[in-house]
């Protein structure tokens, strides 16, 4: 009866293991120690805490997120245009004015840098206008979030 029970315990810590192997991923996130330590990741504590201070230690998982590199997921919704976010931090309040009113100088400007056809910016105008209350939440945003918002409504 003991061996049985020695047998079955330690085949519930094999299955118990091979599953949390998988779990690397979720516990270390992305980045060069995770890439690193991909051959040698069996899930276990000393493995995890070696990829989890190798990402740590180099402070990389923002690159990989924001490249979509070291394992990341580049976020769908992610600004690649840097001139556009920096046209939106420098025209912020103008910006709002014009989603507000339907239209202007700035917006047009804005359309222009994320390349929405000339046709279609009149409907976005006023998807943007009627989503206001949506982009602008409390006044205190910030350009990127204000622009993310802009970019999920353009969709």
């Amino acid at each position: 009866m003991k061996k049985v029970l020695v047998t079955a315990l330690a085949l519930s810590l094999l299955a118990a293991g091979s599953a949390f192997a998988g779990q690397a991923d979720d516990n270390c996130g992305c980045g060069l120690g995770t890439i690193l330590w991909e051959d040698k990741a069996d899930g276990s504590v000393i493995s995890q805490s070696l990829q989890a201070t190798t990402n740590g230690l180099f402070g990389n998982q923002t690159f990989g997120i924001t490249s979509g590199t070291l394992g990341c997921e580049q976020p769908a919704n992610i600004i690649k245009n840097d001139r556009t976010l920096a046209f939106t931090r420098d025209n912020l309040d103008a910006l709002a004015r014009d989603i507000a009113f339907g239209g202007g100088e700035t917006l047009d400007t804005l359309a222009e840098l994320m390349e929405v056809p000339a046709a279609e910016r009149s409907a976005l105008y006023s998807r943007l206008q009627g989503n206001f209350n949506s982009i602008f939440t409390s006044g205190e945003e910030s350009s990127a979030a204000v622009l993310d918002r802009i970019v999920s409504i353009a969709g």
